[in-house]
């Protein structure tokens, strides 16, 4: 069956492109979010102080170390503030970047193009289901081909009533171990890539397993992986599993630059890892580019957080141009090397199949 979608082609919220238009390109933020889907009540009575407060500098401290725990910063809600942050990337040389906001945590097609005509940003924009967190309450109800049709309107008719159409299936949510759910929206992301030749964006658990067992539920419902970005990866180690993730065909995505969590974990499901820094971001990439796999990299902040931004103290969307290039230059990567990471590997992973 030939694809609906707009083969050979990238999708923004504002229309067709073709893919040496996008420039560079941050493959994994959010410009409006709302994830208090993750909010959970602190069991002791001494840490509830600041659950409904607002960030300001007398909670950030609690804020960074527990962020599930403060409404406010779960909510990204402000469009006027959306557009001064994201503009600093703008300004730094930024051209384009994918929302990947999906089903359940608040995408706004509507603003986001409004977002994408103030700044002169290429915007694309996600689809499918995030986290079983926010999944709708009848989830368990719901048929594996109505989620897949759900996510092929959106690409291909537009979300709603607003006729702007999604660019990228994601990201798909999901933690270790993978549930039913879980496995029912893959399945049905797959089979709307088929129809529509979307790529793909997944959101995996953290256990060094979980990607490629995504990989493994996506290719066998008949996407191609070539055609897939698994995000998150900055945590997941050993190496190895990234190296063998990354024979499979998939973008590598490293996409939480200039979070460096001193909390020193982070948590997807049932399963824990150890939280990394830049330096180590730069050092996976460069054994990812020695070993043969620098055509495969993408990367980016996922901005998600009131703290992630600069208005909070954050680094915010120009963190990467203004900070980790420079960085990059001085380690030695060379100008080819960084317009794959930063141009070319974006364009061929966003681009329709």
């Amino acid at each position: 069956m030939s694809p609906k979608g707009p083969t050979g082609k990238v999708q923004t919220v504002l229309g067709e492109v073709e893919p040496g238009s996008l420039g560079i390109t941050l493959t994994h933020e959010h410009l409006l979010i709302d994830l208090r889907c993750y909010f959970q009540m602190p069991e002791e009575a001494s840490e509830r102080w600041y659950v409904d407060r607002p960030v300001t500098m007398d909670t950030l401290g609690k804020i960074r170390s527990r962020f599930y725990t403060n409404k406010d910063n779960q909510m990204l809600l402000d469009e006027r503030f959306a557009i001064e942050e994201v503009l600093k990337y703008r300004y730094a040389g930024g051209n384009s970047l994918v929302d990947t906001t999906s089903i359940g945590i608040g995408r706004d097609p509507l603003a986001l193009a409004r977002i994408s005509r103030s700044t002169g940003l290429k915007v694309i924009m996600g689809a499918s289901h995030y986290v079983p967190e926010a999944h709708p309450v009848d989830m368990d109800e719901r048929s594996e081909e109505s989620i897949a049709q759900r996510i092929i309107d959106d690409v291909t008719v537009g979300v709603g009533e607003t006729g702007i159409k999604s660019g990228v299936i994601g990201e798909v949510g999901n933690h270790t171990p993978l549930t039913e759910n879980m496995r029912k929206v893959l399945r049905a992301s797959a089979q709307a890539q088929v129809e529509t030749g979307a790529p793909i964006l997944i959101h995996p658990g953290m256990h060094p397993d979980t990607p490629l067992e995504i990989m493994r539920e996506l290719t066998d419902a008949g996407a191609q992986a070539e055609n897939i970005i698994m995000g998150h990866l900055d945590n997941i180690r050993p190496m190895s599993a990234i190296k063998e993730l990354a024979d499979t065909g998939c973008y590598l995505e490293y996409d939480r630059f200039g979070s460096e969590d001193t909390s020193g974990s982070y948590r997807s499901g049932d399963y824990e890892t150890t939280s990394v820094s830049d330096v180590q971001r730069m050092e996976s990439l460069e054994e990812l580019i020695s070993d043969g796999y620098g055509e495969r990299i993408t990367i980016a902040h996922d901005v998600c957080l009131k703290a992630d931004t600069t208005a909070y103290g954050g680094k915010g969307y120009a963190h990467i141009l203004e900070s980790i290039v420079p960085r990059m230059r001085n380690r030695g990567f060379s100008q080819e090397q960084l317009d794959n990471i930063l141009i070319h590997n974006p364009a061929r992973a966003l681009t329709f199949a």
